[in-house]
């Protein structure tokens, strides 16, 4: 927001926090305990002395690890007020530090906040508890970059060494405050990063109960509990400082604003990404998103550059296009009388209308296809295989390596503790924790699976309703453009037609659907994960993961299905059509132009993967971006000293509980555009990665400017996301394999080329003559033929046959219209094509997969070393340290007085007898 700095435009947008945020990201909650400092409140004087940008209390000493926000209104619920008295009344219990500001000190005039400190023991007994790993040695396995062959080239793409890696390597262990002579302590005050001490402060507000102990209400705990029902309207961590500028605050490093320097500008697209600064800020979890984001969008360039040469390919090869040729040519194509497309609407036409389709269908529909649709098959899994060692890297160099277990047993998620009431012994703890019954567990699951299942079928629904919407539209724009003005059009008149026009549309409102579609899709998944109880947040989110991805997919992905693998494949010929609910309906399925339908899943593609794209990144940046500004009006013209740091991060938007949830969506639905069907559209790869090149400085933009900090977070992978990854990468070599097989012309032509051409020349003449029918007009019933007016001109009587797409016999044949040998020859080589492409590529995929191993050498190396420096460095200090105490003892037993010890009686010895 502007404050007095002279900034204009974006940079005068003040700096925002998540109001709505679940489990790791809280945000939005109000306080209004009393002050620890007593009952001095803050006066004006002390707010001009005091930095805009600082994030400490009052004395200039004490870090503000979390601010909650409220409105006391003198009509308020008064219950409300009560529950923030006792919440802020346990988390003093707790051992926090509060401090508030008044409402008249706020800029807005009606709003408090409550800033909580976490003073050095509570850090230390939970990041004891948490097992948060803290360094004890420097490390000496540090690689040198200058080592790295043609390093030099790199040096345009680098950022500096402090940027990149803010702080020195370190080995690490778990923190144990009776131990903490182990650890590098230097000052106890900077010891735990911004980042850990929100952690373990937000650990606490979420446990943290709102009632009396007396009152033994086990479930009216926690700071959410507190957001949702409007106790706090916000609850959040600081950022550093404002991010177009550094803090005039000495103790603060200022990192968001190296982050919007280095990291969130767009003219910074081509640099590497401060990953361990960005882990550093916003937690682990962001860090390796934005870690896998730009490895895809690295991987991306490979894809992208292989498809721009097929396309090309296909660009060169154009005047080879014979079979183009003949179906543009006056003297075949132009003579070829086609059968109606419709009933009754459409009339007969001539082959060489679809000239255009049929020269752009060849861009894709080419020799190069079957290359591009086996080089993905094998990119995805290399993709795959890199990305697994490169998360094993930074799973070591972010100390994340054994987190799991820790995930599984300490991170058990509030909700879980406050509606399990039954209690069971942990098997591997032997401690008493909360259960929930099988029975329970099996009747939550059932409910949710028929719930998911409901929805997917309303999709399906949506989807069989844009097709009807296509086969009855068709008709009507076949009757009204046979004779529209745009038909004169020099440029764009032929490419005009019927088929564009119904595709296009329908395309449009599918992708309208899937839009309205989505906005129902959160609210269904987070009701029925959180009527499931999972455990774990980890649990959690893999759960929402899977009901999200399977709408998503469903919902983004049929349309494309439809037109890949059923449009043109059961439409019957002229004497028996196939219809779509019977022949009550009228709705005649679908036919594909004589150069395949290729071309229009190209075009539902395009439109899909765009759409959803230029509509993702309108959502991403746009809407905060207004928000905010809209949010921050009236502070724009108040003293720059008079806006806090706690009031600017107020004025900021929620990153929300499923913000980086929708960041994986985004990118996980892309990555099955350009793998599933990918065969059809070459170009997608190139779309994807000019779109995530923007993606990743748009997502880290928004972040750092348009958000409030996040709650630091550990993640040691991309969860559930990983194996929706590797599912889509199998799925898609099949997918590809029908494309090719089925909906690509490559087979049939291969086919014609090698067995059936007339003359036992290697080439494509005479292919469009042998790929159409012929069907006797006179046979053609009633209900299929053209209305009077619908034929063009030059149809009159002297016209006999008609042709239709289809391998079958001509009329006066002793099996007319039934299927002939080339027939099911072409299919046996469609079968054939399918089986030996998938298991050339599984074959190779599986190869490469065994190949590369998970976890590099090296890496392997130091995780073992530094668990071996662990061992070594803590059996050496209790060796130490008994050394020391055994030492203290002695010398106490050497000072002592002698008349201390009793006398001893003296035994006689008897004498033997």
């Amino acid at each position: 927001m502007h404050r007095l700095s002279g900034k204009t435009g974006v940079d005068s947008l003040i700096e925002m926090s998540p109001t709505d945020s679940f489990s790791d990201d809280m945000n939005g909650y109000e306080q209004h305990a009393s002050s620890s400092t007593g009952s001095q409140g803050p006066s004006a004087i002390d707010k001009q002395q005091q930095s805009k940008d600082s994030v400490f209390f009052r004395d200039g000493v004490r870090r503000i690890d979390y601010v909650l926000s409220y409105v006391d209104d003198k009509d308020g619920d008064k219950k409300q007020k009560e529950k923030r008295e006792v919440y802020e009344f346990n988390l003093k219990e707790f051992g926090l530090e509060l401090e508030l500001e008044e409402k008249s000190e706020s800029e807005d005039g009606k709003t408090y906040f409550v800033k909580i400190h976490a003073p050095w023991e509570i850090l230390a007994t939970y990041a004891n508890v948490l097992k948060i790993k803290v360094p004890f040695k420097v490390s000496d396995t540090q690689g040198d970059s200058s080592s790295i062959p043609m390093n030099w080239l790199s040096t345009p793409f680098r950022l500096p060494k402090d940027i990149m890696h803010p702080e020195p390597d370190y080995f690490t262990a778990p923190f144990n405050k009776d131990k903490s002579e182990f650890f590098l302590i230097d000052n106890k005050d900077t010891f735990f990063p911004p980042s850990t001490r929100n952690r373990i402060v937000y650990y606490l507000l979420s446990r943290c109960s709102y009632t009396r102990k007396e009152c033994g209400d086990v479930e009216k705990k926690g700071i959410k509990r507190l957001l949702n029902n409007g106790t706090y309207t916000a609850a959040f961590p600081l950022h550093d400082s404002r991010y177009w500028t550094k803090s005039k605050d000495e103790n603060s490093k200022s990192e968001r604003y190296t982050l919007y320097k280095h990291w969130a500008q767009f003219l910074c697209f081509f640099k590497e990404q401060p990953l361990d600064l960005v882990r550093k800020y916003y937690g682990e979890k962001i860090g390796i998103y934005f870690a896998w984001l730009g490895f895809y969008t690295e991987m991306l360039l490979f894809a992208a550059v292989v498809g721009t040469i097929c396309f090309i390919y296909g660009f060169l090869t154009y005047d080879d296009n014979e079979w183009s040729k003949e179906i543009c040519s006056e003297r075949i194509g132009g003579n070829i009388v086609m059968c109606p497309l419709c009933d009754k609407k459409c009339g007969f036409w001539k082959l060489n209308t679809t000239c255009n389709s049929s020269w752009q269908s060849h861009l894709f529909d080419n020799v190069a296809t079957v290359f591009f649709a086996i080089f993905m098959g094998i990119w995805v899994t290399l993709f795959l295989e890199f990305w697994k060692r490169r998360q094993a890297r930074l799973e070591y160099e972010w100390d994340l390596f054994d987190f799991e277990e820790e995930q599984q047993q300490l991170q058990l998620r509030p909700e879980y503790e406050i509606k399990c009431h039954v209690q069971k012994e942990d098997p591997i703890t032997k401690e008493m924790e909360p259960y929930l019954p099988l029975t329970s567990k099996c009747a939550r699951t059932c409910l949710s699976g028929a719930t998911v299942l409901l929805w997917i079928l309303l999709i399906i629904a949506c989807i069989i309703g844009v097709i009807a919407y296509r086969l009855a539209v068709y008709a009507a724009f076949a009757s009204i453009m046979k004779d529209s003005p745009t038909n004169n059009l020099e440029v764009v008149g032929p490419y005009i037609t019927p088929q564009l026009a119904t595709s296009v549309t329908a395309s449009c409102i599918n992708f309208v659907i899937i839009m309205i579609l989505n906005l129902l899709y959160e609210r269904v998944a987070i009701w029925i994960t959180d009527m499931e109880i999972p455990k774990t947040h980890l649990e959690y989110e893999n759960k929402l993961t899977v009901k999200m991805f399977l709408f998503q997919f469903v919902n983004y992905y049929s349309s494309c299905f439809y037109v890949a693998f059923f449009k043109g494949k059961f439409v019957g010929y002229p004497g028996d059509y196939a219809y779509m609910f019977g022949k009550w309906s009228k709705l005649r399925n679908e036919e594909c132009d004589p150069g395949g339908c290729l071309i229009e899943l190209t075009t539902q593609l395009v439109i899909v993967m765009t759409g959803k794209q230029v509509w993702g990144n309108i959502q991403e940046a746009l809407l905060p971006w207004l928000m905010n500004w809209w949010g921050s009006r009236k502070a724009r013209n108040h003293p720059e000293s008079l806006y806090s740091r706690w009031e600017q991060d107020h004025d900021l938007q929620s990153f929300g509980q499923l913000g980086l949830f929708y960041e994986y969506l985004e990118m996980v639905i892309q990555f099955g555009f350009i793998t599933l069907f990918v065969a059809s559209f070459p170009l997608a790869p190139l779309l994807a990665l000019i779109n995530n090149v923007i993606e990743v400085r748009v997502d880290a933009w928004k972040l750092t400017t348009q958000f409030r900090r996040p709650v630091a977070a550990k993640a040691h992978c991309i969860g559930a996301w990983q194996e929706i990854l590797n599912g889509i990468a199998v799925f898609s070599v099949v997918t590809n394999a029908f494309i090719v097989a089925f909906t690509s012309d490559m087979i049939p032509r291969l086919v014609y080329m090698y067995a059936y051409q007339p003359d036992g020349e290697m080439n494509m003449k005479g292919y469009i003559n042998n790929s159409l029918s012929v069907f006797n007009i006179s046979e053609i019933p009633a209900k299929n033929s053209p209305e009077n007016g619908e034929n063009p001109p030059w149809f009159n009587d002297s016209i006999t046959t008609c042709r239709y797409r289809d391998y079958r016999y001509p009329p006066g044949h002793e099996k007319q219209y039934s299927h002939t040998m080339q027939f099911w020859h072409i299919l046996a080589a469609k079968l054939a094509f399918i089986i030996i492409m998938e298991h050339v590529v599984f074959l190779v995929k599986y190869f490469v997969a065994w190949l590369i191993p998970d976890v590099p050498s090296d890496v392997r190396a130091r995780i073992k070393r530094e668990r071996y420096l662990v061992q070594k460095e803590l059996h050496d200090y209790e060796v130490r340290k008994l050394r020391e105490q055994l030492q203290e003892r002695s010398n106490y037993e050497c000072t002592c007085p002698p008349g201390i010890y009793p006398i001893l009686p003296q035994h006689e010895m008897l004498p033997d007898i």
